[in-house]
């Protein structure tokens, strides 16, 4: 009896969750996001023209600077956060949801996302703050704080983020992981639960030097191998590249009836599931990057904030446009092949077109996203609990991360994925207050750096040292 009221208990608690997100990630959030895209892309005069200037800075060391990791690392950290699923399975889903119009929808939430990941990452610096020893801590929870004078709202963000890390940052990963190890190479689940156990704490104990490093060597370099993959089936289906960017394009706009391998869908569909994957993708938005952009080497907060919007064309605007372009060819070629598929398995149905190679580099890769996923949204959650509880819960922290890493790897995770979506949508809110309100503050700054090219300038700003 109380087994099946437990279960009882978790099957409503489940349906709640639901019907939130029903709301919660319906049209009002999306058209509050892509608002906020839109809004910030004018404000700030198109920055996304100086994306070429953001790679640039990304690898170039900012010398003599203040911060605990490289503008670089602080990138790689935040990428290995959203570089994650969502660009194996993610694009996949969305073409299967919303058919191909979907990733033109993808697309251009990318584009104009740009800027507010640009905004993001200015005010994480322009209102970081120091510790007695040293350390960098900034992101919208000290924007909302010293720069709104709301630390109410300022703690329920890290609040927010803190119980999403444990979600969306890491049980779904391993969750992921762990199912196709037992899948592809029937390994037990908990084998598989120990081991991520193990290497999740062996990388976190670091903190944010380590999961940098980590990140430095293991995310720009899989990311490489990806797109490689990505344009080896495109260059093999590219007699149906014209075709598949027509149909991605009508079908943005258009109905499309079921058939040649798409599912039925709308124009409605398309635009819902292209630009939900889009926010999923890049984060843009949801406050998480900033979390690492604060811990930058960087002169001025310009400098990062052009850093931190690079990794959104780098996630978005490249590897989610190809791997969409990818499997909307391979569709066309062999739309025999994709009766019956769902989701992600569109992704391993194109890469087995490559023999051997194709397999073992799409399973590495899940491994190697996922994983990286949570390495980065460890020190998301790091940052946001030492804020509402100080240092001294790091350590309990990084341990009972690692845990979870094992207790998602091994149960059941529809409750866990919900959630997850839930808290992310309660993190966007005051994410997006901070944003829109200092959004003054953001184009001052810009002017004063960028606009006037004083990007080499070193910041004046006040940077409170603080006790935690």
């Amino acid at each position: 009896m109380p087994v099946k009221f437990l279960f009882f208990m978790i099957d409503a608690i489940h349906k709640v969750i639901a019907a939130i997100n029903n709301v919660a990630w319906g049209p009002p959030m999306l058209i509050l996001l892509v608002g906020t895209h839109v809004f910030l892309t004018f404000r700030l005069k198109f920055i996304q023209k100086y994306v070429f200037k953001a790679l640039k800075l990304a690898v170039t060391k900012d010398k003599g600077a203040a911060g605990d990791v490289s503008q670089f690392g602080a990138l790689s950290t935040a990428l290995a956060a959203t570089l994650g699923t969502g660009n194996i399975v993610g694009v996949a889903l969305a073409i299967y949801l919303g058919g191909p119009g979907a990733i033109f929808w993808l697309w251009i939430v990318g584009f104009f996302g740009i800027a507010t990941k640009y905004a993001e990452g200015l005010l994480a610096v322009k209102y970081r703050v120091k510790t007695s020893d040293g350390t960098m801590l900034g992101g919208p929870m000290y924007a909302l704080e010293r720069g709104l004078k709301m630390k109410w709202l300022g703690v329920l963000f890290a609040i927010f983020c803190s119980i999403a890390a444990f979600g969306i940052g890491n049980m779904v990963q391993v969750n992921a992981i762990s199912m196709m190890m037992e899948s592809q190479f029937n390994v037990n689940v908990h084998i598989t639960g120990i081991v991520l156990f193990v290497i999740t704490f062996a990388v976190i104990i670091g903190g944010i030097k380590s999961i940098a490093k980590f990140s430095e060597k293991i995310v720009p370099s899989y990311a490489v191998i990806f797109i490689v993959m990505n344009l080896v089936v495109i260059i093999m289906n590219i007699s149906y590249v014209p075709e598949a960017l027509s149909v991605i394009i009508k079908s943005a706009f258009t109905p499309r009836a079921a058939g040649g391998g798409f599912v039925a869908s709308t124009m409605l569909m398309a635009m819902r599931f292209g630009v939900a994957r889009g926010l999923f993708s890049n984060e843009s938005g949801l406050g998480s990057a900033p979390l690492a952009a604060a811990s930058a080497v960087t002169r001025n907060p310009v400098r990062q904030a052009l850093v931190s919007m690079s990794a959104v064309f780098l996630d978005t605007i490249i590897m989610c446009f190809l791997t969409g372009l990818m499997l909307v060819t391979t569709i066309l070629k062999n739309p025999a092949g994709f009766e019956g598929l769902e989701g992600g398995q569109f992704t391993a149905f194109a890469f087995n077109q490559i023999p051997v190679v194709g397999p073992i580099i799409l399973t590495v890769g899940i491994f190697l996203f996922a994983w990286t996923t949570v390495l980065g949204w460890c020190h998301y959650a790091e940052r946001t609990m030492e804020y509402l509880f100080g240092k001294k819960c790091i350590l309990p922290f990084r341990i009972v991360f690692s845990v979870v890493a094992y207790v998602g790897a091994v149960i059941p995770l529809a409750v866990v994925w919900d959630a997850a979506d839930m808290f992310n949508a309660l993190m966007v809110i005051p994410n997006v207050i901070a944003l829109l309100l200092l959004s003054g503050i953001t184009v001052r700054e810009t002017q004063k750096y960028l606009w006037n090219n004083n990007l080499d300038a070193v910041s004046d700003d006040e940077l409170p040292v603080i006790n935690n």
